[in-house]
């Protein structure tokens, strides 16, 4: 498959993390989902949200948007101080957009080509661009410092298991999907471009798809 010359390792790991989700992380997420009150997934998920805005920042001022790492600034601000550690959304009450941007969108949006199509043992679909950018952009995380106890692994587990907590509205729609693998391949690369260009992805030539009804004869 085109952008895929590693396509028989991806689908032997894609087959491990499937496993491993069918096993562990989803009967777990279900748990999570159904025992928890609403009130506490949402907080788990601003706060997490929330720890990541240094990461989206820095990566702003990188690509020059200075405007959006104001924004976003005032938006850490409002949530850490006002919104009890990130646990309220105080700035999106207040109005101030949601933007998300890591050093894999920054370096496509300088131009660095996303490469071959990877999946990672438990961490899933990535690109030969994205893989080292998730070790970089860890250093921006306030836990990844933070090394008092077992707070880390303990935050990194409830983390995950929110994560997928909001993904379980999408298992139906994989079941019922021929070829799991291709679709996730497709929607994550599909994604990741649309995330670099900012929702305006260039397009491609016709011919680029490969269907011979649409060649000139």
């Amino acid at each position: 498959t085109p952008g895929d010359p590693l396509e028989p390792l991806n689908r032997g790991v894609h087959a491990f993390n499937d496993g491993v989700d069918r096993a562990v992380l989803k009967p777990a997420a279900r748990v999570y989902a159904d025992y928890t009150p609403d009130w506490f997934q949402t907080g788990v998920g601003n706060f997490f949200t929330n720890l990541f805005y240094p990461t989206t920042i820095v990566n702003q001022a990188l690509q020059g948007k200075f405007v959006e790492a104001g924004q976003d600034t005032l938006r850490l601000v409002l949530n850490t101080i006002w919104g009890l550690g990130g646990l309220i959304d105080v700035a999106t009450q207040n109005g101030l957009p949601v933007h998300d941007e890591d050093l894999g969108q920054t370096l496509g949006w300088w131009g660095v080509p996303a490469g071959p199509y990877l999946v990672l043992p438990l961490l899933g679909p990535a690109t030969l661009r994205d893989t080292p950018t998730r070790v970089a952009d860890s250093f921006l995380q306030p836990f990844y410092w933070y090394d008092a106890g077992n707070e880390r692994w303990f935050s990194l587990a409830l983390d995950t298991l929110d994560r997928r907590a909001q993904l379980l509205p999408l298992d139906a729609t994989l079941e019922g999907v021929f070829d799991q693998y291709a679709f996730i391949r497709n929607a994550y690369l599909q994604r990741r471009q649309f995330k670099v260009f900012d929702g305006n992805p260039p397009e491609e030539p016709l011919e680029d798809f490969g269907d011979p009804e649409l060649e000139e004869p």
